[in-house]
């Protein structure tokens, strides 16, 4: 067995096991500069087998070392940076399969060749995110997957730590995004499954969709008629800026409404509390006719229930039980909105209208959703108004008349005393024929849809909105007419043919 020897040169000394005047066995070295110290096994004058190489600053590595080399397996600790590697080295530098812990409380695991991270592995960053997947030259690169520490998950391609090529996002509110990346956004072809139920499949640019919807759109004329007592369709488009329609969209929620325009009341001033409140729910809404409107109750009849004229005689004998109720408004203190023997009486009279039954009306309209930029609201009644509205009515068929001509003011002004007791005397008989219509026709004509000009409007009520957007909302003039009218207007109108 070698003795062991004490070699003393200036500051660089050895203590320990020789063998053939060479260090062997074991033994601890300090170096000439006595910033290295080691203390472990020898081979022939070399580190070989475990050992622990000190230095001054605190650092150090232990583990295995071949003919004077670190390798093999090991654990380095950097003193400057804080951070610890335990794994396989090869001439001293990571190589092989390790952990590094750093300072931060980051982590990685995985591959390493000659110092960075590069193959397969698992990064926990400082902030908990997590990607396990390929690396290239210490970066994320190649395919693999992570979750963010918002909770979202990724997998798919990476390019130099960016998310590019194709990927899956599942975004911790339930948004789903299937496609292309490019500089760690959407771009390309993709389809995106939002929270809300919207639904967008098409081309991305730098994170936002290409051809999504700008605008809602209520086609038909600038004022589109709809005959009393009857139901309408209404048909909407969602269009994108060039005008398109935005088909590759599906699943937005569209509410449809009507207003009426607001006239302030005379009264404001003696109004109590209690109508303060109430107006208070009711505020004005701006529209692009130049005037403001407050909400109109609108119904709802199904397809399968559509109301009929009562001028067909296979009807004239119809039970109460069949006839007798009204669409009802969405506020429950609707009245009469004339006396017996008014105008607006008179003129329906002569066209009455079967009502529709409380079971047949699903109050109000249901909301609707989108299906390839298109959706239709089909069955839309404008149900008798609520006493509230009758100010603003009547005001506005005071402004319609002064609007109307001088003709109409010129012939009611010469209009003779005889003419007005004609009018009184037809009103009268009118009145008994009409109240003997409603006991033998059980027919409520009584409360009726004012023939006068409303605003229809469709509003985006897409929840959360879809990527932080809500569509303006669209209006549209509507006119009701009665059917006498309509007729008329009919017969005027040119053919086609």
């Amino acid at each position: 067995m070698a003795a062991p020897v004490k070699v003393t040169r200036t500051s660089q000394h050895y203590v320990g096991d020789v063998k053939k005047q060479l260090r062997h066995g074991y033994g601890v070295y300090v170096y000439e500069n006595s910033f290295f110290r080691y203390e472990g096994e020898w081979k022939d004058g070399k580190k070989h087998g475990h050992g622990k190489l000190l230095f001054r600053d605190g650092s150090y590595y232990e583990g295995e070392f071949i003919h004077g080399e670190i390798t093999g397996n090991g654990q380095r600790y950097w003193a400057a940076l804080g951070n610890t590697y335990s794994g396989e080295f090869q001439d001293g530098e990571l190589h092989g399969h390790g952990v590094m812990k750093y300072k931060d409380d980051a982590r990685y695991e995985g591959e390493f060749v000659f110092g960075i991270r590069e193959g397969h592995g698992l990064l926990v960053d400082k902030e908990g995110q997590t990607y396990s997947g390929a690396f290239h030259n210490n970066k994320k690169h190649g395919d693999g997957q992570m979750t963010f520490q918002n909770g979202d998950h990724y997998e798919g391609n990476w390019v130099l730590d960016q998310r590019q090529g194709h990927g899956v996002l599942h975004c911790v509110d339930g948004t789903i995004y299937e496609g292309q990346w490019r500089n760690d956004v959407f771009s390309g072809q993709g389809t995106m499954i939002h929270c809300s139920g919207v639904i967008y499949d098409g081309p991305w640019i730098n994170g936002r969709p290409a051809d999504v919807a700008k605008k809602i759109t209520i086609l038909g004329e600038d004022i589109i008629e709809v005959v009393e007592g009857s139901p309408a369709s209404f048909h909407v488009q969602l269009t994108k800026e060039d005008g398109e329609i935005a088909e590759n969209e599906n699943g937005r929620v569209l509410r449809i409404s009507a207003g009426i325009r607001y006239i302030p009341s005379a009264k404001a001033q003696t109004t109590s509390l209690l109508e303060l409140i109430e107006d208070f729910d009711e505020k004005p809404i701006p529209t692009p006719f130049g005037y403001e409107c407050i909400n109109y109750p609108l119904s709802y009849i199904s397809e399968e229930k559509q109301p009929q004229d009562i001028s067909d005689p296979s009807l004239i004998n119809r039970t109460e039980a069949e006839s007798s109720s009204v669409p009802q408004p969405l506020s429950s203190d609707h009245e009469l909105l004339h006396e017996p023997g008014g105008e607006a009486s008179n003129r329906q009279e002569e066209y009455p209208k079967i009502s529709i039954s409380d079971e047949d009306v699903s109050l109000p309209p249901p909301n609707k959703r989108v299906e390839m930029g298109r959706v239709s609201f089909e069955g839309v009644v404008f149900v008798p108004p609520p006493s509230r509205f009758l100010h603003h009515l009547e005001n506005n068929d005071k402004t319609k008349k002064k609007t109307s001509g001088k003709a109409t003011g010129e012939k009611t002004e010469k209009m003779t005393v005889s003419q007005e007791k004609i009018e009184d005397s037809r009103s009268e008989i009118q009145n008994k024929e009409r109240k003997g219509k409603r006991e033998n026709l059980t027919v409520d004509n009584s409360n009726v849809t004012r023939t006068a000009e409303y605003v229809l409007m469709v509003e985006d009520l897409t929840s959360p909105p879809f990527l932080g957007f809500t569509l303006p909302t669209a209006f549209k003039l509507v006119r009701i007419v009665s059917e006498k009218s309509k007729g008329k207007m009919n017969r005027k109108s040119p053919s086609l043919n």
